[in-house]
Formats: C-alpha cells, structure tokens, sequence
C-alpha cells in the first residue's frame, strides 16, 4: 500500500511524505537532488515493514522554501518534527548518501526519536565540505552562472568530467542528469549548499552512539567512497558494515544486495 501525504515545517514549508507498506516503521532517507524513487526502489518488499520518506525541501514533490535554509541541519530538523508529531515511541532511521548524513546527524542530535540507524553509500564521514562532493559542487556553480547546456559542456570536458567518466561513470551519470533538473535555480542551490555542507556531528558523539547501526558500502564510487562506510562503520560502536555490488557492474544485483542487507538488518531488530 502506498500513499503520500503532505508534513509543514515550523517555517510553513510543505513536505511531501511517501509511505510504503505497513507494520514496523523505517524513516528512509534520499540522497542529494533524489526522491522517494530512490528509497523505494532499495527498500526491502516485504511484509511487516513500512518505508517512510519525507521528501527533503526542494526534493521531489515537497517545497523548496527559502533557498538559504537549504542544509542537513535544517533536512534533519524537518524529519525530527515529522517524527515528533507522527510516532509516540523511536523508529529505525536511515538513508542513502544525503539521506545517511541526515540520519546520523539525527540519531546523534536526537537519539530519543531513534532506536537504529542504517548509513547507506555515504558521500560523508563528519568533515563538511570533503573532496568527493567536490563534482556535485561545482555542478552547482556551473548551473548558477551558465545555461544549463553550457554549464554541461564546460563539465564534461573539465577535470572531474572526465575523472568520472574514466573511472565512475554510474556518478557521471547521475550528475549529467542534474543539469536538466528543473527547477534550475533550485538545483543549483541545492548543489552548492549541501555539497559545501556535512552533517555537523563531532567523532566524539559519533563514537558515542549506542544504537544497532548498518552501515552499507560498495566500490567504484567517486561520490561514495567505501573508505567512507569503513571510517564511519569503526567509529559506531558495534555498527555491522556490509559491502554490496556496485550499481556500475549491475543495478539488479545492487539492488537485491541492498534490499537483502538492509531487510536482515530491520528482521534482526524484531529479535532484540
């Protein structure tokens, strides 16, 4: 079963929230200019569980708002409310890329809404601002100073143009994509705050953390370096890491590797 729903925000912003399925409920998170189509297609179809997703501002079907609160802080603050009005006891959170910042600023930040976490392919560690979001970076700013075409062209023939096609070209894909990404100007805004961003946790709080944790990484990932999921997955206390197959050598077994870690891991919580 499948429905949308829309969530305000403290500052009057209209989320869109999609929902799948029904029984245990998972916050899952998308990544940086994605959508619920993101999260859906990972998520385990089983029964008993019920997908979550609150689109973040200026993502899918939800509101951008004022361009200059765009940032995970203010995504995960927007998600904490949501529990908040939605859920008496803690849920599972989680997320993919954006969505896995988000999720660990928020059981850090808030670990009363949070009773497991699941890190998925994530662009960041604790560090803002960390090299490999660097191409999604200047994406943002080619698309704030150039037509969408020029600023396409200019990357494809600069250096991270042709990094990427060279060795991640599954990353490569998904950027060409957000130069037809409408709204434009939303887009770029987005680029250019969420890359230059991080999830404003310390090590210390991270290693602080005591929750079940997924952390769930593969190679070929620019954007996604595995050594990312490594660090973060040392730094949780007990956090369980589980390497899956590239989405550049097969999006089906991506796909069924993500979904089988991931549904382990919400059936071994039942069991708690």
């Amino acid at each position: 079963m499948k429905a949308i729903s829309p969530f305000e925000t403290a500052d009057g912003t209209i989320l869109n929230v999609d929902t799948a399925g029904e029984g245990q409920a998972v916050v899952f998170q998308h990544g940086l200019c994605g959508d619920a189509a993101q999260t859906d297609e990972a998520f385990p179809a089983k029964p008993g569980l019920r997908r979550i997703t609150v689109e973040a501002r200026g993502h899918g079907r939800s509101q951008a708002g004022h361009l200059d609160n765009l940032s995970i802080a203010t995504f995960t603050d927007d998600v904490a409310a949501y529990i908040e009005q939605n859920f008496p006891d803690p849920v599972v959170i989680g997320g993919i890329s954006m969505g896995a910042a988000i999720s660990l600023r928020l059981a850090v930040k808030r670990p009363d809404l949070v009773k497991g976490l699941v890190v998925a392919r994530p662009a960041w560690v604790i560090e803002a601002a960390p090299a490999n979001m660097a191409p999604n970076l200047k994406v943002g700013r080619l698309l704030k100073t150039l037509p969408p075409q020029e600023a396409r062209a200019a990357f494809l023939s600069g250096a991270h143009g042709r990094s990427l096609a060279a060795d991640a070209p599954d990353n490569l894909a998904s950027l060409e994509g957000f130069f037809t990404r409408a709204p434009i100007e939303v887009t770029a805004a987005l680029l250019s705050a969420i890359s230059a961003d991080g999830p404003g946790v310390t090590e210390e709080e991270v290693r602080g953390l005591n929750l079940p944790t997924l952390v769930i990484g593969h190679e070929r990932d620019l954007i996604h370096p595995l050594m990312h999921a490594r660090a973060l997955a040392q730094m949780i206390p007990g956090a369980r890491l589980v390497q899956i197959t590239p989405k550049v050598e097969s999006r089906e077994r991506y796909v069924a590797d993500f979904r089988l870690a991931l549904g382990t891991f919400l059936e071994s919580l039942r069991h708690d």
